[in-house]
């Protein structure tokens, strides 16, 4: 034991200050700016500019070469610390990023780590000004619980989480619908309540009356390696399994383990970008289980000349369709080409269906900005009949 604490006490000794704590030098942060809300505590960088543009001083004294991955090269300055300004204001909104040091790609210390294009990130939020939709306010508040579960289909244990309205606990008789929601390519089951806010949106929303009490339901949709190379997959059998997993395991564990309203009037499910994909690629084949749907920055693959054989059928009778389907919900940002999108929302109304909105998210792109104002769209839709 004496022989081991020596080792110990010698290993301390010899570690070099960079691994152990950061020089604090005099430095006065730029005036009109903040600390990036995705920081972790204490840590005073990357910071937000009131016109937008971001601040950000990284202490890395050994290295040869740091950059910011999407922004570019640091300076490097004298007391070890690196130094970029962004030359504009960025856009609002949730953004990742990593450090590169020397080539080498890693999550920034000083933020919270998020799982985002399948690998863990950092992220930048430029905020949305006189918006707070998706911010924490002085409302009843639901809770989001890890619940786990074994998959027979995955031979694997497997979790998800589950938001619960504020009123869950104490009202202990009543039963609540149920929205399944899905992530996109390279996130997992975290995303929508992590970088998405889903729960503050769905807090507010409920507490305003301009949605029902609801459960949501966050699970992986086996899509967290990106469809590359990496994922050993073609497009049709990537996340594919998600359907009867969706289906066979986690409805029924839901149903069993919640107090949940049971039948297809009260089950709606939606997703982001693949997810939305996984979403029509569920629903639609199922609207025995479905009657509400939303696709956001993704809405599957529908040609409008052949209606009648897309999805199983699922189209062929038009009036049966907007008796089954309450709200096909199609919302994409401005600034993600959303011409298709809108195309088909148009070409689905003009083949009579009447249960289908469309949403454009102005000056957004693919990212969580658009997707949260997606939810806050979709979610008062849904269950009011």
């Amino acid at each position: 034991m004496k022989n081991v604490l020596k080792f110990l006490l010698a290993a301390l000794a010899v570690l070099p200050m960079s691994l152990t704590a950061q020089p604090q030098p005099q430095h006065t942060p730029p005036a009109g700016t903040q600390p990036n809300e995705h920081n972790i505590k204490g840590a005073e960088y990357p910071r937000i500019g009131e016109d937008g543009r971001t601040y950000w001083r990284f202490y890395a004294p050994n290295a040869e070469k740091v950059e910011i991955s999407f922004r570019g090269a640091m300076t490097k300055e004298a007391d070890g610390y690196w130094t970029y300004v962004s030359p504009e204001p960025e856009v609002v909104g949730i953004h990742y990023y990593q450090m590169i040091i020397d080539g080498v790609s890693v999550a920034d210390p000083n933020g919270i780590p998020y799982f985002g294009m399948g690998q863990w990130v950092s992220a930048i939020e430029i905020p949305e000004r006189g918006v707070d939709y998706y911010s924490e306010q002085e409302v009843p508040h639901g809770d989001v619980r890890e619940s786990w579960y074994y998959s027979n289909i995955r031979n694997e244990w497997r979790r998800c989480f589950v938001y619960t309205p504020a009123e869950y606990e104490t009202n202990p008789k009543a039963k609540y619908p149920v929205l399944y929601l899905q992530h996109g390519m390279a996130e997992d089951e975290t995303g929508w309540w992590r970088q998405g806010k889903m729960n503050f949106i769905m807090d507010n929303l409920i507490a305003s009356g301009k949605a029902v009490p609801m459960i949501v339901v966050m699970d992986s949709g086996n899509i967290e390696v990106a469809f590359n190379g990496r994922s050993g997959q073609t497009r049709e059998q990537y996340g594919a399994d998600f359907t009867p997993i969706l289906l066979t395991e986690i409805i029924p564990h839901i149903e069993a383990k919640y107090r949940t309203l049971t039948d297809r009037e009260h089950r709606a499910m939606a997703g982001l970008s693949w997810g939305g994909l996984q979403t029509f690629n569920t629903a639609l084949p199922n609207l025995d289980k479905f009657s509400y749907i939303g696709g956001f920055s993704g809405a599957g693959s529908i040609n409008l000349n052949e209606l009648g054989t897309a999805y199983n059928g699922a189209f062929a009778d038009i009036e049966a369709f907007n008796k089954k389907v309450h709200l096909l919900f199609m919302g994409i940002g401005s600034e993600e080409n959303p011409g298709r999108t809108r195309s088909l929302a148009d070409g689905l109304k003009a083949a009579g269906l009447t249960n289908v909105v469309y949403y454009e998210s102005p000056g957004t792109a693919h990212e969580f900005l658009t997707w949260r104002r997606c939810l806050h769209e979709f979610a008062p839709l849904l269950f009011q009949k």
